[in-house]
């Protein structure tokens, strides 16, 4: 068996990237058995490439290699092709014909993109992979063939099960053994290795000097998303080593030759089961303790001008201001939640509006009962956490899902940090 270098310069596969590695060490380790094999990756990370490595460390190696792109071969057609048929079978059938499975009988069959299949053909293919059992189009006559079925699809196959485009037993049958391949996206560190072996490739090809590119330029393609993956990155280098006269390409020009690179894919931090994980979490609640924390202090701060100046008039541009930024996402005057900490009660109450100016409220007849404001007693985020939470459940009296929403965190979260905190 080779080694996992041999296999890379053998097929011509560039990178180093971990989970590209174990992807062609599982390839390499299943090649001797028969067993069926399910490559999963995104249009144009070179599936391809699993099949050949599968087919040339077996025993099969000396047999035929067929590869069937199932998603370009017209319904109608598709049994015909995999399977042949009689003459006479159907309209155009003038003679007999030998299907993939047959000419592929001791070798290996690639089925691409094997999700588009239509579901007569599943039945078929099912059974191949169960007994190696075959009838060709418009025969009785039963076949049988040895053939080792290595499929890919880019389609996710378990939503295609659930929705009944793809059937469950031939699923399972055909994904004894799962390899996936990671996006170009995944790969930062191979998208440069990659650009220039496409380059001197191509330079090579078509007799001219090699391009280069600068450091701003390498850093933006590493960064950018590449959604045709492998493909669209070869496509992008033939295409500047042929077009381009200057032989360093500049930033600009790639981001002048490159799709916007607004549709960047965000990466999120999720845990298996899809939900986000408690780091995520952490992250958001102490995004929002913070933010409660500046509010509240312009609040004061605008309580402390509302007691020093009774004429509204006294106001001077700062707290103006302040009062846009606190009341600036209020379209209409709502009862705000108060904490008691600060004990602000007015006995008449009206709304505050965003611009002072135009308010018609007389504050001068407001009446206070206001207790000394004191200056925050820790500016520890776990203390701020506590505190907040408290305030939460007090202002939806206990109701533990009001409060998470309040605080926008999941229930799951506040009960854990309830029992932490021993609220």
């Amino acid at each position: 068996m080779d080694s996992l270098q041999t296999i890379k310069q053998r097929f011509g596969i560039i990178g180093n990237n971990i989970a590209l590695n174990r992807a062609l060490e599982k390839a390499i380790q299943v090649a001797p058995t028969d067993i069926s094999v399910l490559v999963i990756g995104e249009s144009g990370v070179g599936k391809e490439f699993i099949p050949k490595i599968i087919h040339n460390q077996s025993a099969r190696k000396h047999n035929n290699y067929i590869a069937v792109n199932c998603g370009a071969i017209p319904e109608g057609t598709i049994d015909s092709e995999l399977f042949g048929h009689e003459k006479g079978a159907f309209t155009g059938a003038t003679q007999t014909r030998k299907g993939y499975f047959e000419v592929a009988d001791g070798g290996t069959i690639f089925l691409d993109e094997v999700g588009e299949l239509p579901l007569a053909t599943q039945v078929r293919l099912l059974r191949i992979l169960e007994s190696g059992e075959f009838m060709k189009v418009g025969s009785s006559e039963l076949q049988k063939t040895n053939v080792r079925v290595v499929a890919a699809t880019n389609v996710k196959l378990k939503e295609a099960v659930e929705k009944g485009k793809f059937r469950e037993d031939l699923y399972y049958r055909l994904n004894t053994v799962q390899i996936d391949i990671p996006a170009l996206r995944e790969r930062k560190e191979d998208i440069n290795l990659l650009f220039r072996k496409f380059a001197s490739d191509f330079a090579n090809k078509y007799r001219m000097p090699h391009i280069e590119l600068s450091p701003e330029a390498q850093n933006y393609i590493a960064n950018y998303p590449w959604p045709g993956n492998v493909r669209q990155l070869r496509n992008f280098a033939e295409q500047v080593s042929v077009v381009e006269k200057d032989r360093v390409i500049s930033l600009e020009k790639i981001m002048e030759l490159l799709p916007n690179n607004s549709t960047m894919l965000t990466v999120t931090n999720t845990s298996k089961d899809g939900s986000s994980s408690d780091f995520m979490e952490r992250e958001l609640l102490f995004k929002v303790l913070l933010d409660m924390k500046k509010d509240l202090n312009d609040l004061r701060a605008l309580t402390l001008d509302l007691i020093k100046h009774k004429d509204v008039e006294d106001f001077n541009g700062n707290t103006q201001e302040l009062i846009q930024r606190v009341y600036q996402d209020q379209n209409e005057p709502e009862e705000d939640f108060v904490p008691s900490q600060y004990n602000l009660v007015p006995t008449k109450s009206a709304p505050i509006t965003p611009n002072y100016q135009q308010s018609q409220y007389d504050y001068s007849n407001d009446v206070y009962d206001v207790s000394p404001i004191e200056e925050p007693e820790s500016l520890s985020l776990q203390d701020n956490e506590k505190e907040m939470i408290k305030l939460a459940l007090e202002k939806h009296k206990g109701k533990r899902k009001m409060a998470a929403d309040e605080l926008g965190i999941s229930e799951r979260t506040l009960y854990r940090k309830i029992k932490q905190y021993h609220l």
